[in-house]
């Protein structure tokens, strides 16, 4: 099995590389950082059977030729997993934050389609495109808005509607779309996060489950499971309840303005 994964350096992208790694697939692993790849590749069982790539999601051009780097390499290729992304609290009546609002949509939704565009035409024509899945990472946090984070809310309720209309689009071919939304995982992403998290879990754990989820072409599952029964519930809460529930939720902070981009 071939496996190509954005957001490899850190993170779910880091944990579900080990976890495919381990069950013997060939991995292709992008990500920003090169000591880090080369790192997590060094650690991998067979690690002259992985390719690392360093690139920006949001370089759509250098995310194309890897693409097609990896697949000549591969022959095929069956899961392409978009796992690249970012989290930072936005307030939109701080002008200065349109700019971090516009970082968040880009990695987290349009990079997404980024990276399964050059993979498509190419599972398409494979022997068995039932065999190929596009997974998208969603989020517990794009089915409600949240409190301080109108982006991530917003990009990854994006990212959802998105890989729904994509399931439709790929049913034809067979190509089977997966959405998975995680609940709070224990990664670098979440270790900032100041406030309790339910149900925290360990990276490796999710990437265990996931990959079971993946396999089975799920079209959309929460992980894990209990978040699942908190997303069902936020779903059918009336707006006034919801409201008045999570208006003073705690929130993830704004960067100060000399770090935004």
């Amino acid at each position: 099995m071939n496996v190509f994964i954005t957001g490899a350096s850190s993170g779910l992208g880091e944990a579900l590389a080990r976890a495919y790694a381990a069950s013997g697939a060939s991995l292709g692993l992008l990500g920003r950082r090169a000591d880090a790849l080369q790192a997590l590749k060094d650690s991998l069982p067979h690690p002259e059977k992985h390719q690392i790539y360093v690139a920006d999601v949001n370089d759509h051009a250098a995310l194309h030729a890897v693409a097609q780097d990896f697949i000549r390499r591969s022959g095929e290729v069956h899961v392409v997993i978009a796992s690249a992304g970012i989290s930072a609290g936005t307030l939109t009546e701080h002008a200065e934050d349109l700019a971090m609002i516009r970082k968040v949509m880009d990695t987290n939704l349009l990079a997404t389609a980024a990276t399964f565009a050059p993979f498509i035409p190419h599972m398409q024509q494979q022997k068995r495109p039932q065999d190929c899945r596009l997974v998208g990472i969603a989020s517990v946090a794009g089915i409600r808005g949240l409190p301080g984070a109108e982006a991530y809310s917003a990009s990854k309720a994006a990212v959802i509607s998105y890989c729904e209309s994509l399931r439709l689009e790929m049913r034809a071919s067979g190509i089977r779309v997966v959405t998975i939304a995680p609940g709070y995982i224990d990664t670098p992403m979440t270790k900032v996060n100041t406030y309790a998290m339910p149900f925290l879990m360990p990276a490796d754990q999710f990437a265990a489950r996931a990959l079971r989820t993946i396999q089975a072409g799920t079209s959309y599952r929460v992980i894990p499971w209990q978040m699942g029964w908190v997303a069902r519930l936020l779903r059918i809460l009336p707006n006034w309840l919801y409201d008045f529930a999570f208006s003073q939720a705690p929130r993830k902070g704004r960067l100060p303005p000399e770090s935004q981009p």
